[in-house]
């Protein structure tokens, strides 16, 4: 087989990439996951910045994502000045992350992933063949949207989460009220796990790493400092993060790319990541789901991170209830007002598990608290060279049964798709 497979500008992914795989006598030659936007260059933005400042601009890193760089920036500038917040500011931060998953997964997977499975184009002839599934999936992605708007004062761009705390809270009679919404979308989200593990996908085992947030008794999105290499066996603190991962430049990418510095392998951060670093602290009926669909450590195809998503917002849901709930009950010490502090000068990192998988932000503050020097590294940056092995090996798979040229690049687009990459956040 001789072919030249060019997919410019990948459809229904955020951001813009294109995709290059040369195979020359039934062997693969060449494979580049393009990453063609120019730097937004948020590193330099923030800095000569005021702190006050610094996570209102970074959340403009992403449309979706901007609960989790926020919280990651406070979460940076708080260990710099010694800030301990309450358990009800970490349960209000958590609540906030797990209301962008709500927003992300439910927009991956119906209106980005799904038609590949289907055989439709784009999401809108679903409305047509399945309205009830359309009608669902909206309800879905509108009740992450009204969570966020809740918690964090509007639906994208956190405004109430500060330093030390919130500025504002809802009501115990608004926490119940969404506590009951969540609990009535679960069989929706189950339905969810049912049908994308229903999707036949090709038997592609991923030969790079894992990464993930770990805690022994928690599935930790926020409120770890611990980061877990599922293949190196390494763990490591989030100040160290340098130390053990490499950025590397590439000529075909806007985008840096990155390896296990020990190792040099490449790894894949995500809600597949997760599942395979956290499956046993997963909520009752989200573990049920995803033992129901053979979704258990180790598992490392590529493919199945749409299944991950999908038990993810089973898990999200349950758990948002429970913190509802919790939060009514006045169940968590402490206020949510924001805690007193001292501005000074040094250096912290930031770290959380944002929708796509592990974002780290680094920042140095004068004795001002203004910004010298920020570094940030997000899942799809992290993502792209092991989303490039993966596409060598699937395009090695199909030729060795036999797929021809048409059938080999609408796989190739399925797979970067089930990574849910963000190519403008790559280039931040």
């Amino acid at each position: 087989m001789k072919a030249a497979i060019n997919v410019n500008h990948i459809a229904r992914v955020e951001g813009h990439g294109n995709v290059h795989v040369v195979i020359e006598d039934n062997e693969v030659k060449t494979v580049q996951m393009e990453v063609v936007e120019p730097a937004r260059l948020f590193e330099s933005m923030v800095r000569g910045r005021s702190f006050t400042e610094v996570s209102y601009i970074s959340s403009r890193i992403c449309g979706i994502c901007s609960a989790s760089h926020t919280i990651t920036d406070l979460l940076a500038i708080e260990r710099i000045f010694g800030v301990k917040v309450t358990d009800r500011v970490n349960a209000l931060r958590e609540l906030l992350v797990y209301g962008s998953y709500l927003q992300n997964h439910g927009t991956h997977l119906f209106v980005l992933a799904a038609p590949d499975f289907l055989g439709m184009k784009s999401v809108f002839p679903v409305e047509e063949v399945d309205p009830a599934l359309f009608d669902n999936a909206l309800a879905l992605k509108q009740l992450g949207n009204e969570l966020c708007t809740a918690v964090g004062g509007r639906s994208i761009h956190p405004i109430t989460a500060v330093v030390g705390g919130f500025t504002h809270e809802i009501s115990r009679d608004e926490y119940l009220a969404f506590a009951e919404r969540m609990e009535a979308m679960l069989p929706f989200a189950l339905a969810t796990v049912d049908l994308f593990n229903s999707f036949e996908v090709p038997d592609v085992k991923s030969a790079g790493d894992m990464l993930a947030m770990y805690a022994t008794d928690k599935y930790a999105v926020c409120d770890s400092r611990i980061a877990r290499f599922v293949n190196a066996g390494i763990e490591f603190d989030a100040d160290t993060w340098t130390d053990e991962i490499e950025e590397y430049k590439v000529a075909h990418s806007g985008a840096l790319f990155a390896r296990v510095r020990s190792t040099g392998s490449p790894y894949m951060t995500s809600a597949l990541a997760r599942i395979n670093v956290s499956w046993p602290n997963l909520c009752k009926n989200a573990k049920v789901a995803a033992a129901k669909a053979g979704l258990r450590p180790p598992e490392t195809n590529p493919y199945r991170n749409n299944v991950a998503q999908a038990v993810e917002l089973v898990d999200a849901l349950e758990r948002c209830a429970i913190l509802c709930r919790r939060l009514a009950a006045d169940e968590f010490e402490g206020a949510s007002a924001p805690a007193p502090f001292t501005v000074k000068a040094g250096r912290g990192v930031g770290y959380t598990e944002a929708p796509r998988g592990v974002l780290f932000h680094e920042l140095e503050l004068d004795g001002d608290g203004r910004v010298m020097h920020a570094s940030i590294i997000t899942p799809t940056s992290q993502n792209v060279a092991n989303m490039e092995d993966d596409m060598r090996q699937l395009a090695e798979l199909m030729i060795e049964n036999g797929a021809d040229e048409p059938t080999i690049k609408l796989e190739v687009e399925k797979l970067v798709r089930s990574y849910d990459p963000c190519l403008s956040c790559s280039v931040h």
